[in-house]
C-alpha cells in the first residue's frame, strides 16, 4: 500500500526527489541490515542478490538525478534536533532518527516531508511541514 502511495507521488514531480546524505546512508544502511538478518534466517531480510540490486537501483537513480542531494550544514541541523528533542521528546518519545530527519527537513526550508512513520510523520507535521501519505 505504501508504496503505491510513494509511485503516485513520485510520478508526479517535476524534477527529481530532493534527500539529504543521512536518507542515502539510512537505505544502504537498511538494506545491508535486511542482508544480515537474510543471512540469519532465509525467512527474514533480503537476499544479497535482492539487497544488492536495491543498492545498485539507488545508484542508478542518483545518476539519472531521479534522487538529488541537497548539501546539508549538518552543525545546523543538530541545533535545530537538540531544539526539536527539548521540545518534544520527553512528552512524546521521539526517536533519534525521526528528530534527525525532521531537523535537516527544517534546515533544508522544504515545505514537504515524506515518510510512512506515524512518530516522524507527527513531529513533521507539529512543525508546519505537509505530509501528503
Amino acid at each position: 500500500m505504501n508504496s503505491s502511495h510513494a509511485d503516485e507521488y513520485f510520478k508526479k514531480l517535476p524534477g527529481g526527489l530532493q534527500v539529504s546524505s543521512l536518507v542515502l546512508f539510512e537505505f544502504r544502511q537498511a538494506a545491508h541490515f535486511q542482508i544480515y538478518l537474510h543471512t540469519q534466517d532465509q525467512s527474514k531480510g533480503y537476499s544479497e542478490q535482492e539487497g544488492e540490486q536495491m543498492l545498485q537501483d539507488m545508484q542508478s537513480d542518483l545518476g539519472a538525478r531521479e534522487l538529488v542531494v541537497l548539501p546539508v550544514d549538518w552543525g545546523d541541523v543538530h541545533y535545530i534536533a537538540d531544539r526539536l528533542s527539548k521540545t518534544y521528546t520527553k512528552k512524546e518519545g521521539f526517536r533519534f532518527a525521526d528528530i534527525l530527519h525532521v531537523a535537516t527537513a527544517l534546515h533544508l526550508g522544504v515545505k514537504e516531508f515524506l515518510t510512512f512513520d506515524i512518530k516522524q510523520k507527527k513531529l513533521a507535521q507539529q512543525e508546519g511541514l505537509k505530509v501528503p501519505f
